[in-house]
């Protein structure tokens, strides 16, 4: 019996059919893609998120600014082809590899570096309408989560409450994740895996009946999927807890709206009920942590005005009252500022109070 090609093969096989038309019919061979720039983002008021607008650029063959990446984009859907064929998966680093070599005839390699070879991945969604996962294609893991939790993944039944002082791995792609039992009452994300181990050392998960997650730094795909889950499936608030500067500001506008390079994918990422927990500008006089400010830099104070001007931010009172606070002070401050006040200040008293009193920024 023939086995049923998956969509996402059927959909790389009718590129490549396009293009080989484009050839046998004498034409300049081009591929159509959405641009992902700013310049063709919307924000959706309705749905409160962040869409890719209707603005396409051809990619032809025959011209001397577009053949590389032309090469590239087909490189990287010969690659995907191949994984989804062999039903094997590869990471993007694998990919990366994969793609590199020198055109032959020429001193030209296809990719020389992996930024590259993770852009044309990101056309190649748009242009075949799969997710770099659904392509087999995944991202390293970079992410910790614990809680009452019970799952099954890839026919292992997994307890987050059970995994000792490094909880679960988050994997790339988390879509065939089946929860079989979840006991929490919301889900706290945290940017810094630091914070996250402190909060795990201290069960606060387990005393305040809640999931813990972390990434470190800016939230992965899985990460964000992952909340988007629990939220949409298990209608648990999640609440992000990130430090005190525009670059936090910002891993919390890309979970709540989208981001502007995934906007294509906004719909099965973004979390429009998320709440920001902290560390906001009252914070500093409220706990006393004016010793810990750190001066900011010409790049934040840069990123501050880029980020106060996006349209999601522009017209919400809250926000702006809090970006201009920030540029008065003209200083930010780390999640771990807290721990001038004890190691579990932020555990046992912090936390609790914010979350009890609703002190969110929305």
């Amino acid at each position: 019996m023939v086995k049923k090609k998956s969509k996402p093969l059927l959909n790389l096989e009718e590129l490549g059919k396009r293009v080989l038309k484009q050839i046998k019919g004498g034409k300049n061979p081009e591929i159509a893609v959405p641009i992902r720039a700013l310049s063709n983002v919307e924000f959706d008021a309705k749905s409160r998120t962040v869409k890719l607008g209707n603005k396409v650029s051809a990619r032809y063959f025959f011209n001397i600014s577009h053949a590389k990446k032309f090469l590239q984009t087909m490189e990287i859907a010969a690659v995907s082809h191949n994984l989804l064929k062999e039903e094997k998966h590869a990471s993007l680093r694998d990919v990366f590899y994969m793609a590199k070599r020198t055109i032959p005839g020429t001193k030209v390699n296809v990719v020389d570096e992996q930024n590259e070879s993770d852009t044309v991945i990101e056309d190649l969604e748009l242009v075949t309408s799969n997710s770099r996962e659904q392509l087999n294609i995944n991202a390293n893991k970079n992410g910790s989560v614990a809680g009452k939790v019970v799952i099954q993944d890839k026919g292992d039944v997994i307890d987050w409450s059970k995994l000792g002082s490094g909880g679960w791995s988050i994997p790339s792609n988390v879509e065939e994740i089946k929860f079989k039992k979840v006991t929490a009452k919301y889900v706290l994300y945290m940017e810094k895996a630091a914070v996250w181990e402190r909060l795990h050392e201290d069960k606060f998960w387990e005393k305040h009946k809640c999931i813990i997650m972390s990434s470190q730094g800016q939230t992965t795909r899985g990460i964000r999927r992952l909340l988007q889950r629990l939220s949409k499936e298990h209608k648990l608030p999640i609440y992000v807890l990130t430090d005190m500067d525009p670059w936090g500001h910002y891993i919390y506008s890309v979970i709540k709206y989208g981001s502007i390079n995934l906007a294509h994918i906004s719909g099965k990422m973004a979390i429009p009920d998320v709440k920001f927990l902290g560390i906001t500008v009252e914070d500093i006089e409220k706990y006393k942590l004016q010793k810990h400010l750190i001066k900011f830099k010409d790049s934040d104070t840069s990123r501050l005005k880029q980020i106060q001007n996006y349209a999601w931010f522009k017209d919400n009172k809250e926000w702006q009252k809090e970006f201009k606070a920030m540029k008065q002070l003209g200083s930010k401050a780390e999640i771990q500022a807290l721990s001038s006040r004890g190691i579990s200040f932020i555990s046992d008293e912090y936390l609790p109070e914010k979350i009890k009193k609703k002190e969110f920024l929305d």
